[in-house]
């Protein structure tokens, strides 16, 4: 059921390049009854999925590094970022997808994953539901050296690390993208993998 209290007056799209970003014009009635002219801007760049692949007999947690220009342009002087798998839906359902960005990026093929939240990542500017999975792993799975899709220009090392040296990581600052520092809490909270 759409908001009463909004009327979109107009759609403009003013970049359709990679993804699509839009501008809003819309009417907003505010708590007093009035309605005012409201315009926003938003980046529709479609629904993923991310995964902490962890394994509890080694205490271990496989997460990936690569280059991220938005970050290079904001202050990080390298540009690299340690997260954990992620990947678009491309159409997929959200455990499809993230099985097979799971493979592609860390060679590790997964059976079965748990979904265990979804959430809006920045709703102020981004309409991306990003779903939030766990998947045990072990050394037998592992069917390649993962590393990313090289037709989507993807260079991605892949880090097998104890969950210690994850949860010493975030508190430094050396991991600081929100879906990883959420799944990593997560896996603390829940007891996956031990501190």
């Amino acid at each position: 059921m759409k908001n009463p209290r909004v009327k979109i007056e107009q759609e403009e799209v003013l970049s359709n390049n990679w993804y699509t970003l839009r501008k809003y014009t819309f009417d907003y009635q505010r708590a007093d009854g009035s309605w005012e002219r409201q315009a926003r801007e938003a980046y529709d760049r479609g629904n993923g999925a991310v995964i902490l692949l962890y394994n509890q007999e080694k205490n271990t947690v496989v997460l990936t590094r690569q280059f991220r220009l938005p970050t290079y342009t904001n202050g990080n002087a390298t540009g690299m970022m340690i997260e954990a798998c992620a990947g678009l839906l491309d159409r997929d359902n959200p455990e499809e997808c993230i099985k097979r960005e799971t493979e592609e990026e860390t060679g590790y093929q997964v059976s079965s994953v748990r979904k265990i939240f979804e959430a809006y990542m920045s709703p102020g500017s981004v309409t991306e539901i990003l779903y939030f999975f766990v998947a045990e792993y072990s050394d037998d799975m592992k069917v390649s050296d993962g590393g990313g899709c090289a037709t989507e220009q993807e260079n991605i090392e892949v880090m097998e690390m104890p969950f210690s040296n994850a949860l010493q990581m975030v508190a430094s600052g050396e991991i600081n993208d929100a879906k990883t520092i959420m799944l990593i809490q997560y896996a603390q909270i829940n007891g996956l993998v031990r501190a």
